[in-house]
């Protein structure tokens, strides 16, 4: 039984480690020679990935092809370690997290992390060998900035690391942009990167803001699925995805209370956040 177990377990990961070695071998010197910037800091700072992964072949081809771009990487092999690394060194830019780990799982990891003021915002991308769609939702549930199935193309997971940083850059807004948007008592500052409901702050993490960034950018307009993924998580539709719009709206209105009453649902269409009528909403 345990050879058994032993060979299902290889089978996932031994395509992807010898599709990205060959990968490897087809890179272009000027790839190799990339550098890839910390998104807070005006591009001097390399951006730092912790890969949290228990199959330490996979871990190491992981790492190779990360830092041929340019990042920084740590590794842990365990949910309890990468906790450990993490309130012990500054928090990375990004954390790729397998969700099938030895002792704590990658969801318990997560859901911690969404539970600490300091790790709240914490950019992860979920890697995982289940890919129903209940177990995708679960992960966007639990605070995941995005999910990839293994196995999986190493072209594209640089992709969406580039993809989830990039959503992690502040925006600079245009002389016409306001620096804050309200409904009612409803108040997002873009300078600060904060909301507020009645002047009592609202801890979200970076995709519920950018999310009510744009809903409150265009008040009292209908936006569909296909333009918020566009616009926040910079992908095209799929079944999956726009699921994941609907999934992080619910999480939204939750943490706005009341207030979250304002995000109407368009039905077939997506979603809009109408204007506040004097006195609380109904």
């Amino acid at each position: 039984m345990a050879g058994t177990e032993a060979n299902k377990r290889l089978h996932w990961y031994r395509f992807p480690v010898i599709f990205f070695a060959n990968m490897l071998q087809t890179k272009t010197k000027h790839q190799s020679n990339s550098v890839a910037h910390h998104p807070h800091s005006g591009g001097t700072n390399v951006s730092t990935i912790l890969i949290v992964e228990d199959e330490k072949d996979l871990a190491v081809v992981l790492e190779y092809n990360l830092k041929r771009e340019g990042f920084q990487v740590h590794i842990a092999h365990s949910g309890e370690e990468a906790f450990a690394w993490i309130n012990h060194n500054a928090l990375p830019d990004l954390v790729i997290l397998d969700i099938v780990l030895p002792g704590m799982s990658g969801v318990e990891l997560c859901r911690r992390w969404r539970q600490q003021e300091a790790t709240r915002a914490l950019p992860v991308l979920f890697l995982s060998a289940r890919g129903e769609e209940t177990d995708r939702i679960i992960g966007f549930e639990m605070g995941a900035d995005d999910y990839m199935v293994k196995p999986f193309h190493v072209r594209e997971l640089l992709l969406r690391v580039r993809a989830i940083l990039r959503r992690q850059q502040p925006l600079s807004p245009t002389p016409l942009a306001a620096e804050r948007l309200s409904s009612g008592s409803l108040l997002l500052d873009r300078k600060k990167h904060q909301v507020f409901i009645h002047e009592q702050e609202i801890p979200l993490t970076s995709m519920e803001f950018k999310l009510l960034e744009i809903l409150l950018t265009h008040k009292g307009e209908v936006q569909s699925r296909d333009t918020l993924l566009a616009a926040v998580w910079n992908v095209n539709n799929n079944a999956i995805q726009t699921r994941t719009v609907d999934v992080h709206v619910k999480r939204l209105r939750s943490k706005l209370g009341s207030m979250g009453e304002l995000i109407e649902t368009v039905r077939n269409i997506g979603y809009c956040l109408r204007e506040a009528t004097p006195g609380p909403p109904r």
